[in-house]
């Protein structure tokens, strides 16, 4: 009896280790498909809670063979952005502002902090985070430090789930440049994203 349970349970189980599966069609990918002029760029994003100083939240921004966001169990979300399962698309300078500002609120800090890479190390992170799948919520830090560990330039990095970890690994990287990103927008600022004129 107890097996028959196990079994039953299993896709439940299963289900609640994945995250939400979305998947935006190519045309809509490559319509919007951005790369900044600049070098090849890897930018850590780390959500700092304001009240309690620890992390909320980390993410990526990849700028590869084109720009793209990780937000892994992200909330995220504008339908004229694409995204297949947490990899944002078209990650213009005004998406990632409004990427940024979204997170950055009364209650929480946005901490940016990005390294030059070769163009063969960012297409790398961008295949990587393609290849995962969605994240399952409160996973953001664990997958996002496990793929960075395997890829060289970033094994120093620690696999945890605390973004502020993560955060302070990656601020030893040599060459780190850190934005401090504050806002006094709500806790309930959906209204950015529905305000979002691409």
């Amino acid at each position: 009896m107890r097996r028959i349970l196990v079994i039953l349970a299993l896709p439940l189980m299963l289900a609640a280790c994945m995250g939400e599966q979305v998947w935006s069609e190519q045309h809509e990918i490559d319509a919007v498909a951005y790369r900044d002029p600049g070098p090849a760029t890897l930018t850590l994003v780390t959500v700092m809670n304001k009240r309690s100083g620890n992390g909320a939240h980390t993410g990526l921004i990849i700028n590869a063979s084109q720009r793209v966001i990780w937000d892994p169990a992200g909330t995220f979300k504008h339908e004229a952005i694409p995204e297949r399962n947490d990899v944002i698309y078209g990650a213009s300078p005004r998406v990632v502002n409004y990427y940024t500002d979204y997170h950055a609120r009364e209650t929480f800090d946005v901490i940016l902090q990005t390294v030059e890479v070769s163009p063969e190390i960012a297409e790398r992170i961008k295949r990587a985070v393609e290849a995962n799948g969605a994240v399952a919520k409160a996973q953001c830090g664990t997958v996002t430090s496990r793929i960075l560990r395997g890829i060289p330039g970033f094994e120093s990095l620690r696999q945890t789930p605390f973004p502020k970890k993560i955060r302070d690994d990656f601020a030893e990287l040599p060459g780190v440049r850190t934005q401090f990103i504050q806002d006094d927008d709500p806790d309930d600022n959906w209204q950015n994203l529905l305000d979002i004129q691409l």
